[in-house]
Protein backbone atom coordinates (compact mmCIF):
# COMPACT_ATOMS: atom_id res chain seq x y z
CA UNK A 1 0.00 0.00 0.00
CA UNK A 2 1.27 3.23 -0.61
CA UNK A 3 0.48 6.50 1.17
CA UNK A 4 0.43 9.61 2.57
CA UNK A 5 1.65 10.27 6.03
CA UNK A 6 1.21 14.05 7.91
CA UNK A 7 2.33 13.57 11.53
CA UNK A 8 0.69 16.49 13.45
CA UNK A 9 3.88 17.60 15.12
CA UNK A 10 4.35 21.43 16.60
CA UNK A 11 5.57 22.56 13.12
CA UNK A 12 2.65 21.54 11.76
CA UNK A 13 0.01 22.55 13.77
CA UNK A 14 1.71 25.81 13.56
CA UNK A 15 1.53 25.80 9.71
CA UNK A 16 -2.37 25.14 10.09
CA UNK A 17 -2.77 28.36 13.14
CA UNK A 18 -0.99 30.82 10.81
CA UNK A 19 -3.26 29.79 7.57
CA UNK A 20 0.12 28.52 5.92
CA UNK A 21 -1.49 25.50 4.74
CA UNK A 22 0.48 25.49 1.29
CA UNK A 23 3.55 24.89 3.30
CA UNK A 24 2.55 21.54 4.91
CA UNK A 25 3.31 19.49 2.08
CA UNK A 26 7.55 20.83 2.15
CA UNK A 27 7.00 19.88 6.00
CA UNK A 28 5.98 16.62 5.09
CA UNK A 29 9.01 16.57 2.60
CA UNK A 30 11.37 17.51 5.32
CA UNK A 31 9.75 15.65 8.09
CA UNK A 32 10.45 11.98 6.39
CA UNK A 33 13.91 10.93 8.37
CA UNK A 34 12.65 12.65 11.41
CA UNK A 35 9.14 12.20 12.09
CA UNK A 36 8.07 9.12 9.48
CA UNK A 37 6.70 11.66 7.64
CA UNK A 38 5.80 11.20 3.82
CA UNK A 39 4.18 11.97 0.34
CA UNK A 40 2.12 9.95 -1.95
CA UNK A 41 5.18 10.64 -4.09
CA UNK A 42 7.66 9.56 -1.57
CA UNK A 43 5.89 6.11 -1.37
CA UNK A 44 4.96 5.82 -5.18
CA UNK A 45 8.98 6.01 -5.46
CA UNK A 46 9.46 3.94 -2.45
CA UNK A 47 7.37 1.57 -3.84
CA UNK A 48 8.53 1.53 -7.41
CA UNK A 49 11.66 0.81 -6.12
CA UNK A 50 11.38 -1.80 -4.11
CA UNK A 51 9.67 -3.59 -7.33
CA UNK A 52 5.79 -3.85 -5.71
CA UNK A 53 4.31 -1.67 -8.34
CA UNK A 54 5.57 -0.78 -12.09
CA UNK A 55 6.15 2.72 -13.17
CA UNK A 56 3.27 2.87 -14.85
CA UNK A 57 1.03 2.09 -12.14
CA UNK A 58 3.55 5.07 -10.06
CA UNK A 59 2.44 7.68 -12.80
CA UNK A 60 -0.68 6.85 -13.04
CA UNK A 61 -1.40 6.99 -9.52
CA UNK A 62 0.35 10.40 -8.82
CA UNK A 63 -1.20 13.45 -8.87
CA UNK A 64 2.09 15.13 -9.29
CA UNK A 65 3.96 13.18 -12.49
CA UNK A 66 6.77 15.71 -12.93
CA UNK A 67 7.99 15.57 -9.15
CA UNK A 68 7.80 11.60 -9.00
CA UNK A 69 9.79 11.49 -12.58
CA UNK A 70 12.30 13.80 -10.79
CA UNK A 71 12.26 11.73 -7.77
CA UNK A 72 12.49 8.12 -9.20
CA UNK A 73 15.55 9.44 -11.68
CA UNK A 74 17.30 10.88 -8.10
CA UNK A 75 16.48 8.20 -6.49
CA UNK A 76 16.95 10.04 -3.65
CA UNK A 77 15.42 9.91 0.01
CA UNK A 78 13.49 6.48 -1.10
CA UNK A 79 13.46 4.35 1.93
CA UNK A 80 10.81 2.70 3.11
CA UNK A 81 9.29 4.08 6.60
CA UNK A 82 7.49 2.13 8.83
CA UNK A 83 3.78 3.32 9.47
CA UNK A 84 3.70 5.90 12.52
CA UNK A 85 1.03 6.10 15.33
CA UNK A 86 -1.39 9.50 14.46
CA UNK A 87 -0.97 9.52 10.77
CA UNK A 88 -3.52 11.08 8.69
CA UNK A 89 -4.26 11.73 4.93
CA UNK A 90 -3.86 7.79 3.57
CA UNK A 91 -4.13 7.10 -0.58
CA UNK A 92 -3.51 3.81 -1.66
CA UNK A 93 -2.56 2.53 -4.62
CA UNK A 94 -3.12 -1.10 -5.18
CA UNK A 95 0.14 -3.12 -5.21
CA UNK A 96 1.33 -4.59 -8.93
CA UNK A 97 4.19 -7.58 -8.94
CA UNK A 98 6.65 -6.14 -11.72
Amino acid sequence: MCMEILVPNAAVRNLIREDKIHQIYSAMQSGQDKYGMQTFNQSLASAYYQKQITLEVAMARSSNQDELTEMISRGANLLNRPTTAGTTMARAAAPTKR
